[in-house]
C-alpha cells in the first residue's frame, strides 16, 4: 500500500482523464504548498521530482474492507492474500497503520486470520487484539491450539482477557487458564484432538486418500498416529515414508512401533525437554493405559512469543 499525494489529469476532448498517481516526497511538500522548498530539494539531491505510477495499477478499496473503502491501493486483489503464507502476510500488516490492520484482518478468512495473528510481532499483536472486537478476537482464539491462545491472551490486560474469555468455549478457557497461570500445566491441555488417526490394517494408498479428505482444518499433519480398536497407540508414520512407500504395503508393516509419548499428567517443561531432546514436530499424549488422549504440536511449548517456559 502506498500513499499518493498528488494525480496527473490528461485533457482529452474537454474532459479530464486520470493518468498517474505521485507518491513521491516531492508530491508531499507540493500538496502542503511548499513547491519552493520542493524544487530546491530535489535540485540539490538530483532525484526524480516525481514518482508516478500509472493508474491501471491502482484501483478503489472494495467494501470488504469496510472503513477503508473509497482510500486507493495498487492493484492486488483481496483472492491474492489467501496465497500468502501467514508469516509473510504477518510482516505486511506489521507494516500498515492501527486502523489498516484491523481492517485487513478483520476482511480475512477466520483461519487465515487466526494463523496470520499468531505470527505477528508481540507488541503489535497486542494492540491488534486490543482494537478489534471483541467477538472477532474470540472467533480468531476459536481456530488456534490452547497453547497459542494461551500466548496471546497471556500479556492482554485483564478486563481485555476476562472479556474475551465469556466469549470462547468453557473448555476452551479451562485449558487456557490453565496454561497461562502455572509453568507445571497438565500438557493435555496444550494438545489438540485434531490429528490424523488410521488402523494398522489400512494401505498407504488408503492412508494417503484420507489424508486428502481429512488433513483441511487438522493442527498436526505431519504424522499418521495408528491406533487400535479400543483407541490404544500401537505406531506412528511420518507422512514423508507414506508418500515413499509401496501403495500397497500396510500400515502395521511400515510404522513405528517405539513411540515417544507423553503421559496426560506430562507438564509443559518435561514436554520441552522431550522436543528438544527427540527433535519432533509434534508428540502424542498417552493415559496410562496407552490410550491415545491427544497430541501436542512443537509450536504450542517451544514457540510462544511470551515465553511462559521461561
Amino acid at each position: 500500500m502506498e500513499v499518493v499525494y498528488d494525480i496527473r489529469l490528461l485533457k482529452v476532448s474537454g474532459m479530464l482523464f486520470v493518468t498517474d498517481v505521485d507518491i513521491s516526497r516531492y508530491g508531499l511538500l507540493r500538496r502542503m504548498g511548499m513547491v519552493w522548498l520542493a524544487k530546491i530539494f530535489y535540485q540539490r539531491t538530483n532525484e526524480q521530482d516525481k514518482q508516478l505510477i500509472p493508474w491501471s495499477y491502482v484501483q478503489a478499496l472494495g467494501s470488504h474492507l469496510g472503513s477503508l473503502q473509497g482510500e486507493l491501493k495498487l492493484n492486488i486483489l483481496k483472492e491474492t492474500l489467501s496465497e500468502i503464507h501467514a508469516v509473510d502476510l504477518a510482516d505486511i500488516v506489521e507494516e500498515l497503520d492501527s486502523e489498516q490492520r484491523v481492517n485487513l484482518l478483520e476482511g480475512l478468512e477466520p483461519s487465515q486470520a487466526s494463523d496470520t495473528l499468531e505470527e505477528i510481532d508481540p507488541a503489535v499483536q497486542r494492540h491488534i487484539v486490543i482494537a478489534l472486537k471483541k467477538e472477532r478476537v474470540a472467533q480468531l482464539i476459536g481456530e488456534m491450539t490452547p497453547g497459542q491462545a494461551a500466548d496471546i491472551l497471556s500479556v492482554l490486560p485483564s478486563d481485555e482477557k476476562r472479556t474475551i474469555l465469556k466469549l470462547l468455549e468453557p473448555k476452551l478457557v479451562y485449558k487456557i487458564g490453565d496454561i497461562i497461570e502455572k509453568q507445571e500445566a497438565n500438557i493435555l491441555n496444550c494438545s489438540t484432538s485434531k490429528f490424523l488417526k488410521c488402523s494398522a490394517e489400512m494401505t498407504a494408498d488408503d492412508t494417503l486418500r484420507f489424508f486428502r479428505k481429512n488433513a483441511r482444518g487438522m493442527d498436526v499433519v505431519m504424522y499418521f498416529y495408528i491406533v487400535d480398536e479400543s483407541e490404544k497407540l500401537r505406531g506412528v508414520l511420518d507422512i514423508k515414508e507414506a508418500l515413499m512407500a509401496d501403495p500397497a504395503s500396510k500400515l502395521k508393516d511400515l510404522m513405528v512401533e517405539n513411540v515417544i509419548s507423553l503421559k496426560c499428567h506430562s507438564t509443559m517443561k518435561e514436554a520441552a525437554s522431550a522436543f528438544l531432546r527427540y527433535g519432533f514436530r509434534a508428540l502424542p499424549v498417552v493415559d496410562d493405559n496407552e490410550i491415545l488422549q491427544g497430541v501436542v504440536p512443537y509450536r504450542d511449548v517451544m514457540n510462544l512469543k511470551h515465553r511462559m517456559l521461561e
